[in-house]
């Protein structure tokens, strides 16, 4: 039985994605650069990953954008 916690699944599966070891926070960051790198480096260091690095980032960021970042502002999903 699952108990309520508050916290969103999407934010569990950003957490402790199987797929990569993503950096703390890293979607917090304002700059999309940054993020790209830090999914990059995530990805081509993961042992765990089922597909190649690109693809495993590119399918984080979309879980992002589309299950996490549902509250991001228009500024924020139009970068």
């Amino acid at each position: 039985m699952h108990t309520r916690t508050g916290k969103k699944w999407s934010s569990d599966v950003t957490d402790h994605s199987d797929a990569l070891d993503l950096k703390k926070d890293i979607f917090k960051s304002d700059n999309p650069k940054n993020i790209a790198q830090s999914l990059k480096i995530s990805a081509q260091r993961s042992h765990r990953r089922k597909a190649n690095p690109f693809r495993s980032a590119l399918s984080m960021l979309t879980f992002y954008i589309n299950r996490a970042g549902t509250n991001l502002p228009a500024s924020r999903r139009k970068t």
